[in-house]
């Protein structure tokens, strides 16, 4: 007998009840070991834990409540692109997997036997996503669930660490002359499409073939190096004659293929002059923005340098640094993706003030040189955030620093130099300027001079300095010092965690293209992997128990043994009570 429960929500929107008890547990066919298989799994961890806090109300507003087809099970759809980020599957997977895998079925808690109830199409999967996509659940999605995770695994979240990693969307890597070509390439195609009459009446046959022929796109990748710029000079004309043709009409201008013209040839081109008289210069590679246009497919993915093309996920998570302590999981707090050009110095603050809100906040973060510029670390101490980061830059050549000279701690003004010997006079020249000025015959005769920062003029000795030196000359020191080290190789923790995104949820190369889809794919796949690092804590606590409780068995005496026994089988199918001990 198999007990189903609906609450519609209206006549056309149904949510399955997952709240009320039934008289027969649906599961209790696969046994005990099979079962408990499946509850000290991922499925478990999902089942029991998080999906009863899924955002039903806020995607069934996009139904409406007397018109249409019933909408499919919410919890189910919803829980379904959750589970297709952690497994990294295609949306034909995803249907295969929900109408055929008992883990996805245990997960969902489906214990209805129709199509109804297991089965989504592939387009019912993009219906649903864009509603999610549309309504910013996923960023959603991740703090709710990571949260409720954090409490329910008692995670300490004072310890954090932070980091960057690329991520690739599924677009090519082009070089400057096929960024171009493509870039035509899909204005024409778009032309074709929407503008015929133009299309035929404005372009030649020449010109279209360039383009647009089978083998186009080889001929523009098989360029000799002799002739790129040469090359890239006729794209550029090109680039300027379809912009000036096409300028006068206005329904053209407006499509995003042609403003994708105008943005590829300011970003790879010098242009002279208006109108017919416009002309264009390569821009060295250097003058080219790093925010420039790598592929017409994508046009939000930024380059670096360092890390190629595409996107960058910033990452911090907890970290525990008790290494024998597995039964507490460390869980990605926050995940937040931008264009891959996006410097680093500006992701330590946004994760502080968003783990703030959210009750999570680090009372210290271990992140690297990047991050740890002097703003950042002022003000990230100004929420009570400790930042263990190195300092940019290297240190200057002179054996004497800044540190070694005293200095109070109120005004810090020098009170004396390394050698104990007082300024004659020190404190402020303007606002954030500081000078501390030394007698010429102090100096003259010091050990140090030569190696000191101060300055020899003609009637005295001048040190020049301001707050922001100070303090980071007094980073530079506490760098060297073995608390400082003790806490930084903690830092090396997240490669791991970076590596762990992309090769166990795939987030190394993704699906999808554009910021929005990308952001959607890379938060739940974050998302996916604090799952499968609860469950590893999960199995870890249960094993742990079972262990406890077998070696009291043998401590009782024989009488006692065979009770005991039935005590432990009936709470070995018990997981949350080895759990957490309810």
């Amino acid at each position: 007998m198999t007990n189903t429960y609906y609450m519609r929500i209206s006549h056309m929107i149904t949510v399955k009840d997952h709240q009320t008890g039934r008289l027969f547990d649906p599961w209790d066919y696969l046994g005990p070991k099979r079962r408990k298989l499946l509850e000290n799994s991922w499925a478990g961890v999902f089942r029991t834990y998080l999906f009863g806090k899924l955002p039903v109300s806020k995607v069934a507003r996009h139904f409406n409540d007397q018109l249409g087809r019933p909408s499919k099970e919410l919890y189910t759809a919803i829980g379904a692109l959750i589970l297709q980020q952690l497994h990294d599957l295609s949306d034909p997977d995803v249907t295969r997997a929900l109408a055929f895998n008992i883990d996805w079925h245990y997960a969902l808690d489906i214990t209805d036997e129709s199509d109804n109830g297991k089965y989504l199409s592939e387009r019912t999967l993009r219906t649903y996503r864009k509603i999610l996509m549309d309504e910013h659940l996923d960023k959603l999605l991740f703090e709710t669930l990571t949260d409720t995770l954090i409490k329910t695994f008692g995670v300490d979240t004072s310890k954090q660490r932070l980091d960057s990693t690329i991520i690739r969307s599924n677009m090519r890597k082009l070089g400057r002359i096929r960024i171009c070509a493509a870039t035509i390439r899909k204005f024409l195609k778009k032309l074709r499409r929407t503008h015929k009459e133009l299309y035929d009446s404005q372009l030649t046959t020449d010109f279209i073939d360039r383009y647009l022929a089978k083998n186009a796109d080889s001929l523009f990748s098989q360029v000799k190096p002799s002739e790129t710029s040469k090359t890239l000079q006729d794209v550029g004309d090109d680039l300027v004659y379809l912009i000036e043709l096409f300028r006068p009409y206005g329904t053209v201008c407006a499509l995003p293929e042609y403003r994708l013209l105008e943005r590829v040839l300011h970003e790879q081109f010098t242009v002279m002059g208006t109108g017919p008289e416009t002309r264009v210069t390569v821009k060295p590679p250097k003058e080219v923005s790093s925010d420039s246009l790598q592929n017409p497919s994508d046009s939000t993915a930024g380059y670096d340098a360092h890390k190629g093309s595409g996107y960058q996920a910033q990452i911090m998570e907890t970290y525990q640094t008790d290494k024998h302590d597995k039964k507490t999981p460390d869980l990605i707090t926050y995940v937040e993706v931008e264009p891959a050009n996006k410097p680093d110095v500006y992701g330590l603050l946004p994760a502080i003030d968003a783990t703030s809100k959210r009750g999570c906040c680090p009372d210290e973060v271990v992140c690297d040189t990047q991050y740890g510029s002097d703003d950042n670390v002022l003000t990230a101490n100004t929420s009570d955030v400790e930042v263990t980061a190195p300092t940019k830059g290297t240190a200057p050549a002179s054996a004497t620093c800044l540190n070694d000279f005293a200095f109070d701690p109120d005004t810090h003004a020098v009170i004396a130099c390394p050698e104990g010997h007082a300024p004659v006079w020190s404190g402020h020249t303007v606002k954030t300027r500081l000078k501390a000025t030394f007698a010429k015959a102090t100096c003259g005769d010091c050990p140090r001079r030569g190696s000191c920062p101060v300055y020899h003029g003609k009637k005295a000795s001048y040190l020049y300095y301001d707050e922001t030196k100070l303090r980071i000359a007094h980073r530079r020191a506490a760098e060297q010092t073995p608390e400082f080290k003790d806490k930084y190789r903690w830092r090396a923790g997240i490669e791991g965690t970076n590596s762990h995104l992309k090769s166990d949820v795939g987030a190394g190369r993704l699906r999808v293209r554009g910021l929005a889809a990308v952001c959607f794919a890379v938060i739940l796949k974050a998302l996916g992997l604090n799952i499968l690092r609860c469950a590893r804590a999960l199995k870890t606590r249960c094993l742990s128990h079972v262990t406890a409780l077998i070696s009291l068995r043998f401590s009782l005496p024989n009488l006692l043994c065979s009770l005991y026994d039935k005590i432990l089988t009936l709470l070995a199918n018990n997981t949350r009570f080895f759990c957490f001990g309810r």
